[in-house]
């Protein structure tokens, strides 16, 4: 099976102050060092994979270019990636190639590059079209250069575009996330990403608004209970737009859904590269072998460290082995992140019947709650259900893994 990349690029013009990924201002001086010690570590892809225990796939049909803002990076740079791809990949003639970036900060040459380097998606991280809530959290773009973007990615033959918006952010209103909604409608690009705002000690507006306080605009957060409206708001204005709901935060036209997200919660293989960056391979059959329970090996899941430094200075990936259970709890809540929905006979032949109906009263508990529904051998959640979906999903995991950096609106 064809793998999809993802090279982590952990750059930004500021920090969000919602942001909790491994990202950060840093230095242009780095981003050469930065660039090489990924090019490097595609090139050793096959050796690395041997040693995490994982089969290596040369084919490639997704790659994701993520951050961060990549687009920082100058136009040498990126093409110093793409070559590095290409040289150590066979990229399928279809292949869906993403690059995320942040308003204002496609340089003409930027987006040639992109255009010569088959890139042939974009997602805008957007967050917000009402410029006080975006100038808020951080974000540095007006609701016009938005626009602006658009069309000149269009006028270089770019037209699969995405914009990600944050439901929950300091200031908005019902009306400002309406304005919100409309402008995306109006933009008319394909893809369109939701997420309610997440709060914890990772980012400085969750531990601010954790505290009580009143930096970063904390005090101006809206309530849980509006960030919920706000979101059931998207999910009903959406798909009357043409935006067919098919993820828990995401929406799209026919034929535009992200598919190398859609490999995460489908579990197919992808490699990821660079800082913070989540790989996962079937395991090599010479080590799937029984352990000690006499469960065979599936999967094998491999990262490499959020710090800069570590990374900078080959600090090898930490490696997890996912057994036959771990893998069924897996297909359960990553499959249910979709609307479509956990195939049970599907995954009954995957990993056996009588696991599967290890599962059957938490099943029954959740339909009860209104949280999930059935329909013959297919069980999705509700509407309710997507809103409170980490709750679901903690009744069928009984451990804590990082399958991928997927975004929920229940976080």
């Amino acid at each position: 099976m064809a793998l999809g990349l993802y090279i982590s690029l952990p750059f930004c013009r500021t920090k969000c102050s919602y942001c909790n990924f491994a990202s950060d201002v840093i230095s242009k001086a780095v981003f050469v060092r930065y660039v090489e010690r990924v090019c490097q570590d595609m090139a050793q892809a096959p050796a690395v994979a041997e040693q995490m225990g994982g089969q290596f796939e040369t084919a490639v049909d997704s790659i994701y270019l993520g951050g961060g803002t990549p687009t920082l990076l100058d136009g040498t740079q990126l093409e110093r990636l793409f070559f590095t791809i290409a040289e150590n990949f066979e990229i399928q003639r279809d292949t869906e190639i993403t690059v995320e970036c942040a308003p204002g900060t496609l340089a003409p040459e930027v987006i040639d590059v992109l255009a010569r380097s088959r890139v042939n998606r974009v997602s805008l991280g957007v967050q917000s079209f009402v410029d006080r809530e975006a100038a808020s959290v951080g974000r540095l773009h007006k609701c016009q250069t938005v626009f602006e973007d658009i069309a000149r990615l269009r006028s270089a033959g770019i037209r699969n575009l995405s914009l990600d918006l944050i439901a929950g952010l300091p200031h908005q209103t019902y009306q400002s996330w309406k304005t919100s909604l409309d402008q995306a409608i109006r933009s008319q690009v394909p893809h369109l990403s939701v997420y309610l705002l997440e709060v914890d000690d990772d980012s400085r507006l969750g531990h601010e608004l954790i505290a009580g306080g009143t930096r970063y605009h904390a005090h101006a957060v809206p309530d849980e209970d509006r960030m919920a409206d706000f979101y059931e708001m998207a999910c009903d204005e959406l798909p009357r737009a043409g935006f067919a709901q098919y993820e828990i935060s995401n929406f799209a036209r026919d034929g535009y859904q992200s598919r190398h997200n859609l490999k995460y919660w489908s579990r197919q293989p992808y490699l990821g590269f660079g800082l913070d960056a989540h790989s996962m391979l079937p395991i090599t059959p010479a080590r799937n072998g029984a352990g000690r329970d006499g469960d065979g090996r599936e999967a094998v899941r491999f990262a490499t460290p959020d710090s800069l430094t570590e990374y900078l200075a080959a600090t090898p990936p930490k490696r997890t082995v996912v057994d036959k259970q771990a893998a069924l709890e897996e297909a359960f809540f990553l499959g249910l992140r979709l609307n479509a929905g956990t195939d049970l006979a599907k995954i009954s032949a995957d990993f056996g019947a009588a696991r599967v109906a290890g599962f059957g009263s938490a099943i029954l508990e959740l339909v009860q709650a209104g949280l999930m529904e059935q329909e013959k051998n297919t069980v999705r959640l509700t509407a309710r259900g997507r809103l409170l979906s980490n709750e679901v999903f903690e009744r069928f995991v009984s451990t804590d893994p990082e399958p991928a950096r997927c975004k929920s609106p229940a976080s």
